[in-house]
């Protein structure tokens, strides 16, 4: 318990500090800067500061999942996919940085707001643990195809970028399945969404 709970603290404290390397290189490595009109580097960046919250959320998720597992190999898979979103983390924002743009100011409650909730997932047992990451990564998934099309089409550092986060976020939310997620109930779903929702108005402005 005690190794878990500094485990759980250090992943924070790196989370909420930048201090995530990537273990990928970046999917933009060789993908040209483009010449963005303020609006749309204003834009991209909103949105990549969208991404940069959402990947905060899901360390925090990933760490109390991980913290409240029963089976040691479910936990194991959560390690496996936190690994992934520390490189999403780390990726929007080095795009962040490019663009000139700040991560949210809200990022503390982000994190602690998602800890809570993957708790609260993980009290349930395993199988309802992974159905909340199926559910979890489907939403992601799609609205980070949202993002491809909202994404100024000059921005192909970004898109690159969004593009593998997409791809990841599928195979996570197919690992879930696959190791028996089950679906989760609608109001729990919608109540998922909602907050989702929220975050991502809030940390595209600030």
């Amino acid at each position: 318990m005690i190794d878990s709970l500094i485990v759980a603290f250090d992943r924070a404290l790196h989370t909420l500090t930048n201090a995530v390397t990537a273990a990928r290189p970046t999917p933009a490595v060789g993908v040209p800067e483009a010449e963005l009109t303020t609006d749309d580097k204003r834009h991209a960046a909103g949105l990549m500061r969208v991404n940069h919250t959402g990947e905060v959320c899901a360390q925090a998720l990933y760490s109390a999942q991980a913290f409240t597992a029963r089976d040691p190999a479910v936990r194991a898979r959560y390690a496996e996919a936190a690994r992934d979103e520390e490189d999403h983390l780390a990726w929007t924002h080095e795009r962040l940085d490019e663009l000139g743009a700040h991560t949210s100011l809200f990022n503390p409650l982000w994190y602690a707001g998602s800890f809570a909730i993957g708790l609260a997932a993980g009290i349930g047992g395993d199988r309802w643990n992974l159905g909340f990451v199926v559910e979890t990564e489907r939403q992601v998934e799609e609205h980070l195809t949202a993002h491809l099309d909202r994404l100024p089409a000059e921005d192909a550092r970004s898109r690159a970028i969004v593009a593998q986060m997409r791809d990841d976020e599928a195979r996570h939310g197919a690992m879930a399945y696959q190791a028996g997620g089950m679906p989760l109930p609608l109001p729990v779903r919608g109540a998922m969404r909602a907050a989702a929702d929220v975050m991502r108005a809030l940390a595209y402005r600030v």
